[in-house]
């Protein structure tokens, strides 16, 4: 990753995240009539929003590729999956019973799970996607960022229990985080066709996480 393409990555997520809070800001204005559309100050505060969930994205995404580059080299490919698979697990259930637990209200644990069952969809769509365009151990490591590391970076919307202000802060989020995924492999040059095999085919391209 040299100076070039970590500028490419930086703008163009602050592109993406600019560009979904403005989308979401335009979708909670339908179910929202006192939010006007027309209103300079509600798309400056939405571009900016969008720049500080961007910023927070990108500060997750590249601890998380450090997190993964220390336990590669502490613990086997198979033990360190199995980790991801455990806190993908507990995030999922944590994300549903904490906050019942902390709100109390009458909305029940299946209006709770609403988020992390569509969330969870979403980082699994992506994470074969991404699979497929790599190979398959990339898999596992994707879906844990998509999903349990967007949760922890979406912990302040999530404390508020508004659905409003989980959306405006999770799609962006979610967007950025997709962005830098899926394009990660093709900046490092590792979504690159690599030596033909004996069978003349192609080879496929190697995933960044492996």
């Amino acid at each position: 990753m040299n100076i070039r393409k970590w500028f490419y990555l930086f703008w163009t997520t602050l592109a993406v995240g600019m560009v979904a809070s403005v989308l979401t800001v335009f979708v909670i204005q339908i179910t929202d009539p006192n939010l006007k559309w027309n209103d300079l100050s509600v798309i400056g505060f939405s571009l900016l929003f969008g720049a500080t969930y961007s910023a927070l994205s990108q500060m997750g995404f590249f601890a998380y590729l450090t997190l993964n580059f220390i336990a590669r080299g502490m613990f086997k490919p198979a033990t360190w999956r199995q980790i991801q698979w455990v806190l993908i697990i507990i995030t999922f259930v944590d994300v549903i019973v904490l906050r019942a637990w902390l709100f109390e209200d009458s909305k029940g644990w299946a209006y709770y799970a609403i988020l992390p069952v569509v969330l969870g969809i979403i980082s699994w769509l992506a994470a074969k996607w991404k699979s497929q365009m790599t190979n398959a151990s990339a898999f596992t490591p994707t879906l844990f960022f998509l999903f349990a590391v967007t949760i922890v970076e979406a912990v302040p919307a999530l404390r508020q229990n508004n659905m409003d202000s989980t959306i405006n802060m999770m799609i962006p989020l979610m967007a950025c985080n997709l962005w830098q995924i899926l394009i990660l492999h093709r900046l490092l040059g590792s979504g690159q066709t690599g030596q033909a095999g004996q069978d003349g085919e192609r080879a496929r391209p190697t995933a960044t996480f492996t």
